[in-house]
């Protein structure tokens, strides 16, 4: 569990977060919505200790994040995996390597340890016998798998999201979805991803966060979202006029 409270941001006189507190449960994929310039990018970065907040906490389970030194901080982040948006793969390593560089920076692994450590991740992602294959032989759903296998290689008890379905096909963003839920309940992680895909909010959505304007707006689940009465929420999500019509149906 990752639990904000009260988090301000300002960069100069501008705030960029207003008093933002949610608590992100653990094995359930909890998404960061809002349009362009609600802050989400900057709750993504305090949460993961990128950037300071102004004011207030952040809280992994019962150690306050805020409050950590440089090694208190390493012990957590030793503890968060990371999928980039647009995956951030080194284009001069193999997926074999890919995968193995966080282990070559923060373990003292064996050779045959990290290399059966890849074999797992990469049968947990579908990708099994693809480790000598450079990234640019790969498609962007598949880069986007070893992403997500490098992201999981050192058994994260905490994974953030950064627009994972940026740039794919419907139906890529589907089974990516659905790996990265798998992934969050068959280990119980704390995953927190970061969003515009609107299918990914109606299909995983499991608990949600709507930052408008640097506000919290609104939170629920996706089942939620479609009798929501709350007026910033449907302007933003029923943009569509197929999802307009989901709402109609749900609605009755």
């Amino acid at each position: 569990m990752i639990k904000a409270v009260n988090i301000t941001k300002s960069f100069g006189e501008t705030e960029v977060l207003k008093g933002v507190s949610f608590t992100f449960e653990s094995g359930k994929t909890n998404l960061i919505i809002g349009r362009s310039g609600a802050g989400k990018t900057v709750l993504l970065k305090i949460l993961v200790g990128l950037q300071t907040p102004t004011t207030g906490k952040v809280w992994y389970n019962d150690v306050d994040f805020t409050d950590l030194d440089k090694a208190g901080m390493r012990s957590i982040r030793m503890k968060i995996g990371m999928l980039f948006q647009g995956s951030a793969l080194f284009d001069s390593l193999t997926v074999e390597e890919n995968i193995r560089f966080p282990m070559d920076m923060f373990t003292n692994m064996t050779a045959k340890e990290k290399l059966e450590r890849v074999n797992y991740c990469l049968e947990r992602v579908s990708l099994a016998g693809n480790n000598k294959k450079y990234p640019s032989e790969l498609s962007g759903g598949m880069q986007k798998r070893v992403g997500i296998a490098r992201a999981i290689v050192l058994r994260p008890k905490y994974l953030f999201c950064d627009e994972p379905n940026s740039g794919l096909d419907p139906k890529t963003s589907i089974v990516i979805d659905e790996l990265i839920q798998n992934i969050t309940k068959e280990d119980n992680i704390t995953t927190i991803i970061n969003t515009h895909d609107m299918n990914s909010v109606m299909e995983i959505g499991e608990n949600i966060c709507f930052l408008h304007q640097g506000k919290l707006e609104w939170s629920g689940t996706k089942d939620e979202v479609l009798v929501s009465e709350n007026e910033q929420l449907q302007t933003f999500i029923f943009a569509s006029p197929f999802l307009q019509r989901l709402r109609k149906a749900a609605l009755g």
